[in-house]
């Protein structure tokens, strides 16, 4: 009852709830920083510093969002599990950090079950499978006529090997008894552009990434990766419409810190994340991108969590996909 009430105070009541529920000094008592394993500009880094602003705003303490790109995350993810579970360091990370990354590299430097508290699922957003306009194809059924005649040269980009556009093409492949060659790139803006220019004619990419270029005409959508139609693409079918039973894939974002973190002080940060991310401020921007506020309970996430990683090892398997 408790945790529920501080939730619904909102963003203004965090720093009290920070003082009456913790021992000794409040939380933050001096500056937070937010690990992101991703590069600046990144829908990682996007999201983490909308959340910071509106944490920091609501504590009154300096939120600090620090970049480690490298190997998918685990550069980043390997200095968050060293540093104290005290709430002066946290880390947020897309679906590759949190779950892909298991799924594909059996040597992986990190365990994001072990060795990482897991603070809320912060956002989800849906791919839409787009494809250079030039195709002669205006749906799926006519999308896999042209993937079937072409299956010498059909190909696809990603952001990098083991990301959700790269394994989401992959399902693709396997839903559809289709075959397309892989061109990962080194992020999601030089994969679009592959598709643009036509140096790649497909890709599954997030809607937020997108939008812009589907309505300047430099894109065409085929389908959408979600349960239901997109308010912001409202004319593009989801994946079940189209014809694809079961095809829903969301590409995913969350707040964690290293492992061991004491349950109050975790009910403290989670609280304050949840309340920046509903609030008025930062909201309604996620939501403009193409994200969902997902902001649901540490038990929650984890339980998500495991359960995509069991989903992607099952693609890995089949697509027999590996990280080099």
């Amino acid at each position: 009852m408790r945790r529920r009430s501080l939730l619904a105070a909102g963003a203004l009541a965090a720093p009290w709830a920070a003082r009456a529920q913790g021992s000794g000094d409040a939380w933050p008592s001096r500056p937070v920083t937010i690990i992101v394993p991703f590069t600046p500009g990144s829908s990682s880094d996007i999201i983490a510093r909308a959340m910071a602003q509106g944490m920091q705003q609501a504590l009154g303490r300096p939120f600090a969002v620090e970049n480690r790109p490298g190997a998918t995350g685990e550069v980043g993810a390997r200095q968050v599990i060293r540093a104290a579970p005290d709430g002066y360091t946290l880390m947020h990370a897309p679906i590759s950090t949190w779950a892909i990354n298991v799924a594909l590299r059996p040597n992986l430097g990190y365990d994001p079950i072990a060795q990482l508290t897991r603070i809320t699922q912060t956002v989800r957003t849906p791919n839409v499978l787009v494809v250079n306009p030039r195709l002669p194809a205006r749906d799926l059924s006519g999308l896999l006529d042209w993937m079937r005649r072409n299956a010498a040269t059909a190909s696809y980009p990603s952001s990098g090997v083991g990301a959700s556009d790269h394994l989401t093409g992959e399902m693709f492949k396997i839903a559809t008894d289709t075959q397309m060659t892989h061109v990962p790139y080194s992020g999601g803006g030089p994969a679009m552009t592959s598709v643009i220019a036509g140096d790649t004619q497909i890709s599954f990419q997030n809607l937020g990434a997108v939008i812009a270029h589907i309505q300047d005409g430099r894109l065409r959508p085929i389908l959408i990766t979600a349960a239901e139609r997109s308010p912001v693409l409202p004319e593009v079918p989801t994946a079940g419409e189209a014809g694809l039973r079961d095809f829903i894939v969301y590409s995913w974002q969350g707040l964690g810190a290293p492992a061991g973190m004491p349950p109050a002080l975790l009910s403290q940060v989670h609280a304050a994340a949840v309340a920046a991310l509903r609030s008025p401020a930062v909201a309604p921007r996620l939501t403009e991108q193409g994200f969902d506020v997902v902001a649901n309970g540490p038990e929650e996430f984890a339980a998500f969590q495991v359960a995509e990683i069991e989903r992607w090892r099952q693609v890995v398997k089949a697509g027999r996909i590996t990280a080099d």
